[in-house]
């Protein structure tokens, strides 16, 4: 089994998230790394693009089509930063936050009914332990002291 815990972990992972995909797409017609972007925004507010796909850690490149389509959507607004035609601060449209607001309880009772499964008790276990596990993942991250390498296709010769 231990061999086999990262393995393990992003099958749950994968198989609790699915209910929260497929309410998005069938209720609001919008993706979970969609969805994603637009948590962060209703809990961090206004942001640089490139600040939004660090907080919801995916890449720069994937994170500025999906606000191209949340743009496209009305549901985020984007302004490009005049000294920086490069860059762009991304909000929340009222659209945008009402869908939050409506879409967020769901998805709090997806997660409540996904711990049932648990006592009190495991539950505050298993919090702690995920903290435990989170601090390792990142030293384990930082003693490899290797740089962030982009993500591309392998090159094929």
């Amino acid at each position: 089994m231990t061999e086999l815990f990262l393995y393990r972990l992003s099958r749950l992972q994968a198989v609790a998230v699915a209910p929260v995909g497929r309410l998005c797409q069938a209720r609001y017609g919008i993706s979970r790394r969609e969805w994603r972007l637009l948590v962060v925004l209703a809990r961090h507010g206004a942001m640089l693009s490139s600040e939004l796909a660090d907080q919801a850690q995916l890449d720069r490149a994937r994170t500025s089509r999906i606000v191209t389509t949340l743009a496209d959507m009305k549901l985020i607004v984007r302004e490009v930063i005049p000294s920086d035609r490069r860059q762009a601060r991304v909000s929340l449209t009222p659209e945008g936050q009402a869908l939050y607001d409506e879409f967020l309880p769901v998805v709090i009772e997806l997660n409540r009914q996904l711990l049932l499964e648990l006592e009190r008790d495991e539950i505050r276990q298993l919090d702690g332990l995920m903290d435990r596990l989170a601090d390792r993942a990142k030293r384990n991250l930082a003693a490899l002291d290797l740089p962030k390498m982009p993500r591309s296709k392998p090159s094929r010769q």
